[in-house]
């Protein structure tokens, strides 16, 4: 049987995959400042984007983000293991984007991944340390976007 303890740390990691998704889905950057350590190393170079450390990261959302007209993550499926005040997990995401044409039509392709996480626990709550994609599929990626 799990600790009262156990399942609240299960609760607020899975709250944290749902906050990295809002903060990106509605283009709400900084409150990933509420889902990151400040020194995480964060990997996206599997789809074409950077590797490093967060705050360049975030610019580079800020930044790239806002060329979709939509998009959003579904995530589900977390195998999260905890050890004391670290864990890990690996949750899959299935990931529509919507890039906007400039006859005004609109290309949409979808990336299916999988997000390996190190977790730890700080002061202000679980936040992720670590982030690598891992592809599983793309289907309809634009020529050179990727």
């Amino acid at each position: 049987m799990k600790s009262l303890e156990e399942i609240s740390d299960r609760l607020e990691i899975q709250d944290l995959l749902v906050s990295y998704s809002h903060a990106i889905d509605f283009k709400n950057f900084d409150e990933l400042d509420d889902v990151f350590t400040p020194d995480a190393h964060i990997d996206y170079t599997v789809f074409g984007g950077p590797k490093g450390p967060y705050p360049e990261i975030k610019a580079y959302l800020a930044n790239t983000m806002p060329m979709f007209s939509s998009y959003y993550h579904m995530v589900a499926t977390s195998k999260v293991t905890i050890d004391g005040d670290t864990a890990t997990g690996v949750t899959i995401c299935h990931n529509p984007m919507v890039l906007p044409l400039p006859d005004g039509a609109e290309h949409v392709f979808i990336c299916g991944l999988w997000y390996h996480d190190r977790y730890v626990r700080t002061p202000d709550g679980w936040r992720i340390a670590e982030r690598v994609e891992q592809k599983t599929y793309v289907e309809n990626m634009p020529e050179g976007l990727g």
